[in-house]
């Protein structure tokens, strides 16, 4: 026998272990091992039932099990009683297991008997029953243990401590044919037992090599999976006599108030030890969802037949809700319904995921609004047409009328989240004032769960929303070309991160495209990112070349503070010129894939340092491409895997990239299940892949404008001409002013280098004027007798978009018009 310590303390290993404190002893009781199949023989004799019964194996085999067990319910004399009072409350006498041995027991049994053995007078034993399901034969598992000698083998100061909490198990080796299947079911047989430590009692028991009792301050053997069903009748009479004797004014009998109080003791402990089952069984994680189920599935039916789970609107959405009791308009959603009726029975009538109010003179409204459980013995049928008239076109009556109920709130930190309405059947027994207690600590250990989860499903949802508003909506065209984005978070847990990539409209036509990561994770990871993204998309705005725009990202980092490191790849993309022109500061290179022959290579770059490093040049390289030819930027979070060279996965990304898909989101989707089928993954990943189409030189039309005002008609003249030639004959007038008020300008301020005009007819129209000025205009707010200030005005309100930036050699203005449709 080895006596544990308390839960979570390391189990004792073998015979004379002595445990640190004087909560563990050593030494050990054989055990019998009784199985009785379903015609009441026995077919497995365990060598400990041939020690504790005298009977050997070969004469046992076959043979009735009461008669190998004769029983006699005549209990010991208390006086020569061991220290085994708990076993008196369960009432475990002979009769009890004389019944069970005759294949009558359909729940767990355990109790104290005296029994008749051959050799001896009679022994005292403390046995174990409990009912084998499955398509074996057998039928029960019986074990059995020498009382007296129990009471030898124990330290007489730990004796009383000792059979506190008794919890059996058996030997793997035993050779009856079911052995392996109850010992790999052994949670199954022991209910009260958790998977852990029904595998610590398992291993302990092949270390030992035969049978144990295992002492634990929190688990024992339990008397009934559903407290009361088997000992309802003793208790009603009890209650019978009792009464009998007090209307008649004779003296109760000791005995039934001793039992009173045995039964009292063991529904408590089993009561407590429910709530303990039920608190290890839910929460197993912080998915809300699942959470809801584990709650509704951890009280049916062992204390329920029908649980309806109900939550706030607000409490599903992940959403916060204002302070203040419930009332008629707050909406509950049924988020759950577990029952023990035939399927489908209340699927229609009260659906999953239906929401409602309900009303003030329901139990239902006085237990969200008390925050205190409300008992109803029986469901009258006054009561059941009160709840079903919220039920409009269902007639719910026969579902409740005439069941126990009993509504718990789901409440944490004193706000009242759902509640629980929870059904006996008419046949059970009715919910009562200890149904009640233990259902408000159920609610409020299930509430707190929930709540865990609810508050986890708000707070990512916040950090989706954060994520979601630093990530830009890139638009899938760009000028020149289509764009396919893709973003992964690292972890469930970590649903930010300091991945990021942009695009950016220029000047000329051209695209920069950028991809980021900022070392870390978390929010600081995050509000890093989102300072560099926004600096980037400044900078990107003022045509900065791409070293300059690094080099300049680099010093801000360094003055934003020591922990801004990231890395930075940054293209700038020239559809007319069929140019990229690229700098990368210490990010993995990207991936060109080229239309013509469907090869793809990793770009050769100077690698750069990271950004925050300071004091280290950036280079930009120039790459040509063609129409049809694609660019891949992503972070090191796709083709990065621990314990794993990052060539390897460089070489499947470029493999993957290079593989035929029917369109850009396809490609992406590709790109993403060839990497991720590695395993391994942790960190954030941003991906961004652009088709770059360029423009044909037909769409393009570019002249030069001599500084002298009357260049300005020539300008209008050709702009006119063109825009027909392109069939964009609905574009001329609004074309024809705009051009004329920029080159207007333009001619008015250049100092010595001619005007330079240029169209470029691609999604819409772009135009773009050119001049040495550096100056950028500004849209100014002009009055009824000024003389300035109106053409930028004229241009703000008649373009799709206008802009202004500045260039080497001074700036340039353009505006752009929508096609009209065809």
């Amino acid at each position: 026998m080895d006596r544990g310590t308390e839960r979570g303390a390391p189990p004792s290993r073998g015979a004379g272990n002595d445990a640190a404190d004087g909560h563990a002893a050593a030494g050990r009781v054989p055990l019998a091992v009784v199985v009785v199949d379903r015609d009441g023989l026995v077919s497995h004799w365990s060598r400990g039932a041939r020690r504790l019964f005298g009977v050997p194996k070969e004469q046992a085999i076959g043979r009735p099990a009461a008669d190998l067990l004769p029983v006699s319910g005549t209990l010991p004399d208390p006086e020569d009683t061991p220290p085994y009072d708990v076993y008196a409350a369960y009432d475990g006498l002979g009769p009890d297991l004389e019944s069970s041995l005759d294949g009558g027991l359909s729940y767990p049994a355990a109790g104290r008997a005296r029994l008749t053995v051959p050799g001896a007078d009679r022994v005292d034993v403390l046995w174990w029953a409990y009912p084998l399901v499955g398509p074996g034969q057998e039928r029960l598992l019986v074990l059995a243990a020498d009382a007296d000698g129990l009471h030898q083998d124990l330290d007489p100061d730990d004796s009383a401590m000792a059979v506190e909490r008794i919890a059996p198990a058996f030997a793997l080796h035993t050779d009856f044919p079911g052995a392996d299947e109850l010992a790999r079911r052994l949670p199954e047989i022991l209910p009260s037992m958790g998977v852990g430590e029904g595998a610590r009692i398992v291993s302990q028991i092949l270390e030992l090599g035969y049978p144990v009792l295992e002492f634990s301050q929190n688990d024992r053997v339990p008397v009934t999976p559903d407290w009361g069903v088997p000992r309802r009748a003793e208790r009603k009479a009890r209650r019978e006599r009792m009464a009998r004797a007090a209307a008649e004014g004779l003296p109760v009998p000791q005995a039934d108030l001793d039992e009173g109080e045995d039964l009292e003791y063991v529904a408590v402990r089993e009561r407590l030890e429910f709530l303990n089952e039920v608190s290890g069984a839910i929460g197993t994680s912080l998915d809300l969802s699942r959470t809801i189920v584990e709650v509704s599935r951890a009280v049916v039916p062992r204390f329920t037949d029908v649980a309806g789970t109900y939550l706030r609107e607000q409490v599903v959405a992940g959403e916060g809700f204002p302070d203040g009791v419930p009332d008629t308009t707050t909406m509950w959603h049924r988020v759950a319904l577990e029952h023990t009726d035939e399927p489908g029975r209340w699927d229609d009538v009260v659906p999953v995921g239906e929401a409602m109010p309900f009303p003030a003179h329901t139990p239902f409204f006085q237990c969200m609004t008390t925050g205190e459980p409300v008992l109803v013995p029986r469901i009258s049928e006054q009561m059941g047409h009160a709840i079903a008239s919220q039920f409009e076109k269902r007639d719910i009556r026969p579902l409740i009328t005439g069941r126990s109920m009993l509504v718990v709130p789901l409440k944490a930190r004193n706000v009242v989240l759902g509640f629980m309405i929870l059904l006996r059947h008419p046949e059970r027994v009715e919910f009562n004032d200890m149904d009640r207690v233990t259902g408000a600590e159920l609610a409020a250990r299930a509430g707190l769960v929930l709540d865990n989860a609810r508050m986890y499903t708000f707070q990512e949802s916040v950090a989706e929303t954060l994520q979601d508003s630093m990530l830009p909506h890139i638009p899938p065209r760009m000028a020149g070309c289509d764009i396919a984005t893709r973003y992964l978070p690292g972890t469930l847990l970590g649903r930010v991160g300091g991945d990021w990539f942009d695009s950016v409209k220029l000047p000329g036509a051209r695209t920069a495209l950028v991809v980021g990561d900022v070392m870390g994770h978390g929010l600081n990871s995050a509000a890093m990112m989102g300072q560099l993204r926004t600096a980037v998309q400044t900078m990107a705005a003022l045509d900065l070349p791409p070293a300059q725009l690094l080099r300049n990202l680099d010093d801000l980092a360094q003055r934003l503070g020591d922990t801004y490191l990231a890395t930075c790849l940054y293209a700038v993309y020239d559809p007319i010129a069929s140019e990229l022109h690229i700098a990368n500061a210490g990010h993995i290179p990207p991936v060109i894939v080229r239309a013509r022959d469907g090869r793809s290579e990793l770009l050769d770059l100077p690698t750069g340092a990271v950004i925050g490093v300071g004091g280290v040049p950036f280079e930009a390289v120039r790459v040509r491409v063609e129409p049809g030819d694609r660019l891949l930027m992503c972070t090191d979070g796709l083709v990065e895997v621990r314990g794993e060279d990052i060539g390897v996965g460089l070489a499947t990304l470029t493999e993957s990239a290079a593989h035929p898909a029917a369109s850009m989101d396809d490609a992406c989707d590709a790109i993403i299940r060839a990497l991720n089928t590695r395993g391994g993954r942790k960190d954030d990943v941003a991906l961004l892949m652009a088709r770059l189409n360029g423009i044909e030189p037909d769409d393009v039309a570019e002249w030069r404008v001599s500084l002298d005002p009357v260049e300005v008609g020539r300008a209008r003249a050709v702009v006119r001409e063109q825009l027909h030639e392109w069939g964009l004959a609905k574009l001329v007038d609004s074309a024809e002013l705009l051009v004329s008020e920029l080159v207007t300008n333009a001619v008015r301020h250049s100092h010595h280098r001619p005007v330079e005009l240029r169209l470029v007819r691609g999604d819409t129209l772009l135009c773009e004027v050119d001049d040495d000025d550096h100056e950028l205009p500004s849209l100014l707010s002009a009055g009824p007798t000024d003389e300035h200030g109106r053409g930028l005005r004229v241009v703000s309100t008649l373009a799709r978009e206008w802009g202004a930036s500045r260039t080497k050699a001074g700036k340039t203005v353009w505006f752009e018009l929508t096609l009209p449709r065809r």
